[in-house]
């Protein structure tokens, strides 16, 4: 299940991330993300950022080496390089502390969810899934704390019956298929976790 989980929040986190440099560099610049003025809360702007570039100064990608030898301004690579070594909780945080603004709004849409405040609990939740996932901590039957939203609304087919428990795996396993068959259209994941399912026998235990 570990596994299974992985894959798709890889994909998730890549198409977040992907989609969110996009459109902010648009109309902001490649700098984007170290423009204060772009964030609601000004002491978490500089704490996320510094976080940012501890991460960056860590890094042994080659495309950040290669920027450090050749470039001294501006100091900093541009977002889609610093964010690309960025952990999933970083990207989280600096998208939830960024204004509402068409972006924003525009990013969340092209997750067919209907407010920003949605994905970026969605977001915050997957960080914290792939947290535990990384420290093989038990997901199954297993009550989350920090929760993905359930919208009473979305732009896709999402849930019927929404009247579910949002700290548990079942909720949460939901907004990866959601996401997935938005961006991944034909991917395996459902097929992968019912036959996970079929095969574990732990598949009655509520």
């Amino acid at each position: 299940l570990r596994l299974l989980i992985f894959d798709g929040l890889e994909k998730i986190e890549i198409a977040f991330l992907t989609k969110a440099i996009y459109q902010y560099a648009i109309s902001n610049g490649a700098h984007w993300h170290e423009n204060q003025n772009l964030y609601t809360n000004k002491d978490r702007f500089i704490r996320d950022l510094n976080k940012l570039y501890e991460e960056v100064d860590r890094s042994n990608e080659t495309f950040i080496k290669h920027y450090k030898k050749v470039y001294s301004q501006p100091p900093n690579p541009p977002a889609w390089m610093s964010l690309e070594v960025a952990s999933l909780g970083l990207l989280s945080k600096l998208f939830q502390n960024l204004k509402m603004s068409p972006e924003k709004k525009n990013i969340a849409n092209q997750f067919g969810l209907a407010h920003p405040h949605i994905l970026e609990s969605w977001m915050h939740a997957f960080a914290h899934l792939r947290n535990i996932c990384a420290h093989h901590g038990r997901i199954w039957n297993r009550r989350l704390t920090t929760t993905p939203k359930i919208p009473t609304n979305t732009l896709f087919e999402f849930l019927e019956n929404k009247a579910i428990y949002p700290n548990k795996i079942y909720a949460i396993l939901s907004c990866i298929t959601y996401i997935l068959h938005i961006i991944s259209p034909g991917n395996t994941f459902n097929i992968r976790l019912k036959e996970l399912m079929q095969s574990c026998s732990l598949i009655d235990e509520k």
